[in-house]
């Protein structure tokens, strides 16, 4: 079974690389650009769009305050790129916002900053596809009739891109990308000089369209909340930034440089293609309205319902072009494209988040490892999963979606940059450096004022989206915090619970004729348990075996086994691409080899449980192991049971269960036989 699922898995994903392989995975500039600002730059796409469909519900006589939407989005880019850039040095690990929050403001807060990032990574990947599928569609009409399972299916391709690795997906994405940006830089360019140059005048699809205002004649606080909305909205352009902070080890040496330079290209492009649609879609006069069949009105008369809204650049590359000329269809292609590897930004640092909340208890321990491509393949399956259940139940719908989005970047960009001004003041307490600490100041007054912006644009954002989705992502962010706050309790509680005394009498072991093996991966009851249990059988000879899949934690326990004196002798099986389940049976049978008439006896320390989720938490390798070796000849194995306290609770309700009695049973006594059992009885 198992060479049956390897052939697929190598044909989808490649062969399997080796732990000591893993500095060969990581990212030059050029590469790292499009990986993890592929997001943000992609945005330009659709960020104008959601500018002006804000607007348009006060008519078109509100398109003119866009430029001045376009600034602040602008100011507000170079705030968080200033900021990141500081904690790009400062932080170099890779949590990112989680790290920095986690340290600075305690745990609460590095979960909640936790929560809005898995959130938001999710909602990342369900817009970027969903918005990609509606641009494609501009050309090609077949994918906007089938969006929903269209999108599905380039979830399902761009997972199985990202299962080869990080190295590889950025070498396929990092075309599309530069062929975009260098799309729209040269759209700007083009557009600029037929109008300023050449004197022509460019017109969109929709130029002689008109809007009607579903709320004309705004003024005071109602055009004020309409401006923030269509701020908070134009504020999408800035997703993603906070990836590049999350993925500083997927950079080459010198990380932390090589990752604030890629922030400051990914902003300085951003802010220049966002800015150059925004003026475009002025002057070629494009039209866009949140219910097109109704307010989008073509010589008086709506639209109707048949009518497909095309996104801003789709219009205002089709004035500057010309519709369905070869840079047209090129740039919608291109489009495209980025949109769909812009979840790719996602697919890097939702695994990679997922791994170190892993790491910390906050997560099951399998998103921890990584798979055969050196990728943490676990959370690149788990996200393609949420990314699928969203766009399915909103039906692929980007303007939809969109509503959902922002709310999860913006609360991590808070949290995450008054931990840093907590940081620098950490630090120039203990400071004593004149230059050191001029270099100090300045960087807390950046993330000071970061934090300033970016919390009340986090207010903006709250008061004008919530009623239109945006509760839907503060709900997602309360669940990912309740599920991992519970998935740490459990965890701390076991480790308590299964956490070895210094004064645990090991027994002397007793000969036997059967080679006996304890698989040990820690040092702690179950396995001096199974330790003790394996010396009272007759055993010819007794031995420990643990498989090195981490260095570090294989190092500590070599030491915890020699501070104790076990006398059982640990021996450590090398793991270069880190699976559990192969090098031991190559082990158990290289000894089958050498004595055929010898049994082999295995021990395996297993945790009983009392709740079917927690069966999700452990035995994982052991349940793979025992699937190997049942089919192992001479080979037997013991299961070693460890029963935690939720498993002796479990046994109180079924005793409870056993005992209970019907209402009226004791007064009306046992239930007599039926009579075919009494005439039997009675012969």
């Amino acid at each position: 079974m198992s060479k049956l699922t390897d052939v697929p898995k190598r044909i989808l994903i490649g062969r399997a690389l080796r732990s000591d392989k893993l500095g060969e995975t990581l990212l030059p500039k050029r590469i790292a650009l499009p990986v993890f600002a592929s997001d943000p730059l992609s945005s330009v796409a659709y960020a104008p769009g959601e500018v002006l469909l804000v607007l348009s519900v006060a008519g078109v006589s509100a398109y003119h305050f866009s430029p001045w939407i376009a600034v602040a989005v602008v100011v507000l880019m170079f705030t968080v790129v200033a900021s990141y850039r500081q904690n790009v040095h400062a932080y170099p690990s890779g949590g990112g916002d989680y790290e920095v929050a986690n340290t600075n403001l305690g745990p609460k807060a590095g979960l909640t900053v936790a929560s809005a990032l898995l959130v938001d990574y999710v909602l990342t990947v369900a817009v970027s596809i969903s918005s990609g599928v509606e641009n494609l569609g501009s050309a090609i009409p077949f994918f906007v009739e089938h969006k929903t399972a269209c999108a599905i299916a380039i979830i399902v391709l761009l997972t199985l891109m990202n299962l080869r690795g990080v190295k590889e997906s950025g070498k396929l994405f990092a075309i599309p990308t530069y062929v975009f940006v260098a799309g729209v830089f040269i759209m700007i360019l083009w557009g600029a000089f037929r109008g300023l140059v050449m004197g022509d005048s460019m017109k969109a699809p929709t130029a002689d369209y008109t809007i009607h205002a579903e709320q004309g004649g705004l003024a005071g606080f109602a055009l004020l909340f309409l401006l923030l909305r269509a701020f908070s909205s134009g504020c999408a352009a800035l997703t993603g930034v906070e990836a590049i902070s999350n993925g500083v080890p997927a950079f080459r040496k010198p990380k932390s440089k090589n990752a604030a330079t890629t922030l400051a290209l990914m902003g300085g492009l951003a802010v220049t293609m966002f800015c150059g649609i925004i003026g475009l879609a002025m002057v070629t006069g494009v039209k866009m309205a949140e219910k097109p069949a109704t307010d989008l009105l073509h010589n008086g008369v709506p639209v109707g319902s048949d009518y497909t809204q095309n996104p801003v650049i789709s219009q205002v590359a089709a004035a500057v072009f010309g519709d369905g000329t070869a840079p047209f269809v090129i740039l919608a292609a291109a489009t495209a494209l980025v949109l769909f590897l812009a979840a790719n930004t996602a697919y890097n640092g939702f695994p990679l988040l997922g791994s170190i909340l892993a790491q910390d208890r906050y997560l099951p321990r399998q998103l921890h490892t990584r798979g055969d491509r050196l990728a943490f393949s676990n959370g690149i399956v788990l996200l393609a999963g949420a990314a699928a259940i969203l766009v399915y139940i909103y039906g692929a719908d980007s303007t939809r979606l969109i509503q959902l989005y922002i709310v999860g970047v913006f609360v991590s960009f808070t949290l995450s940059q008054i931990g840093m001004v907590r940081h620098w003041n950490r630090h120039l307490a203990g400071e004593n450096d004149q230059a050191k600490r001029r270099r100090m100041y300045r960087s807390r007054a950046i993330n000071a004022f970061g934090a300033t912006f970016t919390g009340l644009v986090l207010v903006v954002v709250l008061v004008t989206k919530f009623s239109h989705g945006a509760w839907v992502a503060l709900l997602g962010m309360v669940i990912f915090y309740v599920t991992m706050t519970a998935i740490r309790k459990h965890y701390d509680r076991v480790a308590d619970e299964i956490a070895a005394a210094d004064s645990a009498d090991d027994e002397v072991a007793r000969p036997s004729r059967v080679h006996s093996i304890v698989l040990v991966s820690k040092v702690h009851k179950p396995t001096l348990r199974a330790l003790n249990y394996a010396k009272l059988m007759r055993s010819h000879s007794l031995e420990a075996v643990s498989v090195d899949v981490d260095q570090a934690e294989t190092k500590a326990l070599r030491e915890e086994w020699e501070r104790r004196g076990i006398e059982v002798p640990l021996k450590v099986l090398a793991s270069p691409y880190r699976e559990i389940t192969r090098p031991f049976i190559e082990y158990v049978k290289s000894l089958r080899k050498e004595s055929p008439r010898d049994a082999v006896s295995v021990f395996i320390p297993e945790y009983v449980v009392g709740h079917w989720y927690e069966h999700l938490l452990h035995n994982q390798s052991a349940l793979r192991l025992k699937g190997r070796l049942l089919f192992t000849p001479g080979v037997m194995v013991t299961s070693v049971p460890w029963q935690l306290d939720s498993s002796e609770a479990a046994k109180v309700r079924a005793r409870k269960r056993a005992e209970w009695n019907a209402p009226g049973s004791v007064r009306r006594g046992p239930v007599a036989p039926p009579k075919k059992e009494k005439a039997a009885t009675k012969k």
